[in-house]
Order: C-alpha cells, then sequence, then structure tokens
C-alpha cells in the first residue's frame, strides 16, 4: 500500500474503550502512548484487538502545542 502520508508508528493497542459510536485506542510505541478515536465500524472492519500490532498513519497540516 502507498499513502501520502510519511508519519507511520508502529505500537502494540494497549486498550480499546468502546462509546456509542466510536472507539478510543491505545497505542504503546516503544514506551509511549498514542491515543486514537476512531468508528466502531473501523474497528470491527479491521479487525483490530487488544494485543495487536498496528501501525499509526498521522496526516496533519498542524501541530499544537501548550504550557501552563
Amino acid at each position: 500500500m502507498k499513502l501520502s502520508a510519511r508519519n507511520q508508528l508502529k505500537g502494540i493497542v494497549k486498550e480499546i474503550k468502546i462509546g456509542a459510536i466510536n472507539a478510543k485506542v491505545t497505542i504503546d510505541i516503544n514506551g509511549q502512548i498514542l491515543t486514537s478515536v476512531v468508528t466502531i465500524d473501523a474497528i470491527e472492519d479491521l479487525g483490530i484487538k487488544v494485543g495487536d500490532e498496528v501501525t499509526s498513519v498521522i496526516k496533519s497540516s498542524s501541530v499544537m502545542l501548550m504550557v501552563d
């Protein structure tokens, strides 16, 4: 598969919290945690479950930072 997004991070699914429509997926990438919100349909279509290796594809035109 070819994608225009260059930011691809492989990790292990640590948790999936199913909501009414969406699911929050927590991914461990070499000790760093990344959280993604996707539809429940996407979880089911891809067959994602805790313990699976997944690739996070990040495509964004801006990244915001904040400090207290």
